[in-house]
Parts: C-alpha cells; structure tokens; sequence
C-alpha cells in the first residue's frame, strides 16, 4: 500500500465497511452510506471488478419485511445472543469471552506504537467495524506499517470465520450482502499485503 490511490481506494473501502459494521443503519455515520450502497452505481467506485460485485449491488437493494434498524438490532446489540459476535476475542480466545488475551494483545500492540482509539462505550477494542475503522485511519494517516500489522496480526486472523458465520446467520439480505463485500474486499486486500498473515486457532 505504497502507491497513494492505492492507500486512497483502500482507506474508502475500509471506512465504508467499518462504519456500515459498527454504526446503526438509521445513524448520522451509516445513513448516506446505506443509502449509497442501496440507490447509486457505488459498484463503479469498488476498488474490486464490477462482475464480482454486480450480484452483491442487487442484493443490497432487495427488500424484507424485517427494517434495517431492526435487523443490525438483532445482529449487532441484542437482547437475545448475537448469531456472530463481531469482536475478535469470541473468536479467538478459548472461553469465547470478551475482552479476552487477544483484546489484550491488540491494546499492548496499540499502546507500542502511539495509537488511541476513542471508543463511544465500555467495550472491546477489537470490534469488526472499529479495527476497520482505525486501519482507514492509519491509512490516511500514511502509517502503512501499523496499517498492515493491524490486518495481518489483529484483524484478518479471525474475520473471514467471522463472515461466513454472520452471512449464513444473519437472515436480512442487505446485511448477508453487505458480509459478502467485505469478504471480497478483505481477500483482496489480503493477496496484496506485503506480511504473513498470523496463524491463530479459531475456537469457533
């Protein structure tokens, strides 16, 4: 990610997705991009071939009885346990807990090298759309080292188990496809780092 469109592409790419997994699809942050991905030719922007994503664009525009603000309710908050939980520790750590050794391990690795990430409520660091979030940030930033240390240590260790779980479970087709762009969008940019991604177990 030397080149600066590809820095460009990619930080758009990482923002759109960090903010559509972290923020309520009614919210002043995921809004314009939920009506972006549901009434524009976004598809043309993707820095991904258009063939591959011409079946997500459709999709994103099919209706359901369920709203969307319901749907991220059901998948994101609760009440009821969340069909695939968004933060890297349930995924990572043994217990399936919460701010587990991996959480640990990413707040260590931030603290090394000066990054502070604030937080809207008491809780993991380690959440899909926050990790996507900073890496757009890094990005921009010109912090292309941290940037690809975060994905291939902190991120895409566990986050391709994450979506295939959340897309078979989330039953909402613009949530199931909004999974699918993210799938795509992280192997691209897993083919292109320049470091190994790390190998951990996946207890779930």
């Amino acid at each position: 990610m030397n080149d600066a469109s590809q820095r460009e592409s990619f930080a758009f790419s990482a923002r759109v997705l960090g903010a559509l997994f972290y923020f309520a699809p009614d919210s002043e942050q995921a809004a314009p991009l939920v009506s972006a991905l549901t009434t524009t030719d976004w598809f043309t922007d993707w820095p991904l071939e258009q063939e591959r994503l011409l079946p997500i664009a459709h999709a994103l525009r099919s209706t359901a009885d369920e709203s969307l603000p319901d749907a991220w309710q059901r998948l994101f908050i609760g009440p009821w346990a969340l069909p695939a939980p968004p933060w890297g520790s349930v995924w990572l750590d043994r217990e399936s807990v919460l701010f587990g050794d991996s959480t640990l391990a990413l707040r260590q690795w931030m603290r090394d090298n000066g990054i502070t990430f604030e937080m809207q409520q008491n809780e993991p660091e380690d959440h899909f759309g926050t990790l996507l979030l900073l890496a757009a940030w890094l990005a921009e930033n010109g912090r292309t080292t941290e940037c690809d240390q975060l994905l291939a240590w902190h991120l895409l260790p566990w986050s391709q188990r994450f979506l295939s779980v959340f897309i078979e479970e989330a039953g909402h087709p613009f949530y199931v496809a909004l999974a699918q762009l993210a799938q795509l969008t992280l192997a691209n940019w897993q083919s292109s780092l320049l470091i190994p991604v790390a190998e951990k177990t996946l207890y779930r």
